[in-house]
């Protein structure tokens, strides 16, 4: 009977120690599942990060990747983050918290064996220590670093560089996503290249020869850093409406002469932090940054009534009678609201569609 007894227990405590073993692996699984969780929560933090940085008024490739480097830090909890890019010729550590003293040894990394293998394969490379050892690449502070990814960076099948991360303990990365980590790494070229881009159209903008003003580009580089101050503005576009009649009939000399005139009225008009450019041959555009809708629909009207009793005086026309005479320009002018981070150029281009669809005569300030 005792015996019968023992063995009911005995199953009835297995039973018991089986349910208590299921529950807490389903716990782990639990936490796993939570973590994997959070950490795609954070990811999704750190792409919107990504996205505010790469909108950014600085085009400063280096600004911009220490900006991603620190966010990746914080949101992530890393110990240490290094970003090294390659143009070429050579390495060079794009973004790092880690003492610069270091740069050297990170812009060697290529020419370990354990990551040369990651960039040929191009897949990332976990390496950590147990205690007391060392990771194989360190060449000074032997205590700094315990584990580390290495993640290969490319784009369109094009080796770009890499990303180290490091932690200062032991298996620290051993539960981490690094398919998630992955994607964030792609992210890192998408910054890079925006940056290129932006300053190539930066450096394409020249300065007009007629009215001394930057060409359009200019909006997309150095002027976004004034205009981006704000989260609104006003983009307004003037088109001298009888510029081409005027080069066709008078001549090209009483045209330059007229354009010249009003971007002279116009300048001595603006605040500081107003930004004008030469839009098109008979067009220009003025970013009124910060300014509000109302405010400026006044100025506009005003500055379009002063700019038409401008009287540009005729020279070198074929038709001697009308050499000292004088003609006065006619404007069309356009506006609407910008928000800070959205697409100028398709602000602007919209404006300038506008302006070609009115009626040749048309002559009035609007606001789409």
């Amino acid at each position: 009977m005792v015996i019968t007894i023992l063995v009911f227990l005995l199953i009835i405590m297995i039973a018991v120690a089986v349910v208590l073993f299921m529950k807490e692996a389903n716990q782990k699984k639990a936490l796993i599942k939570l973590k994997n969780t959070n950490q795609r929560v954070i990811s999704l933090n750190v792409l919107q990060d990504f996205i505010e940085i790469i909108g950014s008024i600085s085009t400063d490739s280096r600004e911009k990747m220490a900006e991603i480097n620190k966010a990746l830090i914080d949101r992530y909890e890393i110990k240490y983050s290094t970003i090294v890019m390659f143009d070429g010729e050579k390495y060079k550590v794009e973004a790092s918290n880690v003492n610069e003293k270091h740069y050297p040894m990170f812009e060697q990394l290529q020419s370990q064996d354990i990551f040369a293998d990651s960039i040929r394969n191009a897949t990332p490379k976990y390496i950590t220590v147990n205690q007391g050892e060392k990771l194989p690449y360190l060449e000074m502070e032997f205590e700094r670093a315990k584990s580390a990814i290495f993640f290969p960076i490319y784009t369109d099948n094009i080796y770009m560089g890499y990303w180290l991360i490091e932690g200062n303990k032991p298996h620290e990365f051993d539960n981490i996503d690094t398919t998630i980590l992955d994607v964030v790494k792609n992210n890192l070229v998408s910054t890079e290249r925006v940056v290129k881009n932006l300053r190539v159209l930066e450096n394409i903008s020249q300065v007009d020869k007629i009215t001394g003003l930057n060409t359009y580009e200019y909006l997309f580089g150095t002027a976004r850093k004034v205009i981006d101050k704000y989260p609104t503005s006003i983009v307004s576009l003037v088109k001298i409406i009888n510029l081409k009649q005027a080069e066709d009939k008078i001549g090209k000399k009483t045209a330059d002469s007229m354009i010249s005139g009003v971007v002279e009225y116009t300048k001595n008009c603006l605040s500081p932090e107003y930004i004008m450019v030469k839009y098109d041959v008979d067009t220009l555009a003025i970013v009124f940054s910060g300014s509000d809708e109302e405010g400026v629909a006044k100025f506009l009207e005003a500055m379009k009534t002063s700019i038409e009793r401008i009287k540009v005086r005729i020279s070198g026309a074929a038709t001697e009678s009308l050499n000292g005479q004088a003609v006065a320009p006619k404007t069309n002018i356009v506006y609407t609201s910008y928000y800070k981070g959205t697409a100028i150029e398709i602000i602007l281009r919209n404006l300038k569609e506008y302006l070609d669809e009115c009626k040749p005569n048309e002559s009035d300030v609007t606001c789409l």
